[in-house]
């Protein structure tokens, strides 16, 4: 009996490290049975730093890991699990991958929302990422995939700069730069010249802007006597007598043409 309640016990022991090592391994691997969870897929056109595990994050909370990474012949293709459906994710969305700094560290996946949350947007949606009423059009649903943007690190940066020169090289920007900026030069002189000669000219025309000024002022006190009854009276008065004159000079002409019409008078006259 003893010797059987002592393997007893040993068995149990053995069960029960087994289970607690199982469950440590899950554990560490970030297993869990949860219905709550679900998935969905971030396409990138290069994930580098990004491994299975990394964790996804959303305002800065960590939501689920990624499960798997998979490859086209044009894209990685990473399969996120979320750990809790009652989160709404409004797209349009980018999976972000970042790093704890510039120089490395830390690789994940940012989710980043560019939508304008309102009250209305909020109350449309009722249904969770996992109803098959999920609307599309306005949350990541369940197994939809949306675009990555991938990691800008120091080694990114670094190849960029190294296509500019070379391009810089290639197409020899230096040289239509500092050409570019003779021509500047030169019409920046000729500018220059303009701009002196414009202020000759205008210190020449002063005083004959001084004169226009003086022959306005006149004008207008010329306008100005005019406008009054007596000068306007004295104008009627000249115009009626300049009108008389006229008309009897028409009469004197008149009869001075009657004159020398007659030809007997004119003979006369001459003789």
């Amino acid at each position: 009996m003893r010797r059987s309640f002592k393997d007893a016990i040993v068995g149990f022991s053995l069960l029960g490290g087994v289970v607690i090592f199982s469950g440590l391994t899950l554990w560490l691997r970030d297993f869990q049975i949860n219905s709550n969870n679900w998935k969905f897929t971030a396409s990138f056109s290069d994930a580098s730093g990004l491994a299975k595990g990394s964790p996804v994050t959303f305002r800065g909370i960590k939501i689920g890991n990624v499960e798997s990474i998979s490859f086209t012949p044009s894209s990685v293709e990473a399969s996120l699990n979320i750990k809790n459906n009652n989160i709404r994710i409004l797209k349009p969305v980018i999976a972000k991958v970042t790093t704890s700094s510039v120089l490395g560290g830390d690789v994940s996946i940012s989710l980043i929302s560019k939508a304008i949350i309102n009250e209305d947007s909020s109350k449309e949606i009722k249904f969770l990422p996992t109803d098959k009423k999920c609307l599309k059009e306005k949350v990541i649903c369940e197994g939809d995939t949306i675009q990555g943007d991938e990691l800008k690190n120091i080694s990114k940066l670094t190849e960029e700069l190294n296509g500019i020169l070379q391009q810089v090289g290639e197409n020899e920007v230096i040289y239509k730069m500092l050409d570019s900026l003779e021509q500047f030069d030169e019409t920046q002189e000729h500018l220059d010249e303009l701009i002196l000669l414009t202020k000759e000219e205008l210190i020449k025309a002063k005083p004959l802007i001084a004169s226009m000024h003086q022959a306005m002022d006149q004008v207008n006190n010329i306008l100005s006597a005019i406008s009054t009854p007596e000068a306007i009276n004295d104008l009627h008065v000249s115009t009626s007598t300049l009108k008389s004159v006229i008309n009897k000079m028409d009469k004197l002409t008149t009869s001075l043409n009657t004159i020398f019409a007659d030809k007997e008078l004119t003979d006369a006259i001459k003789s």
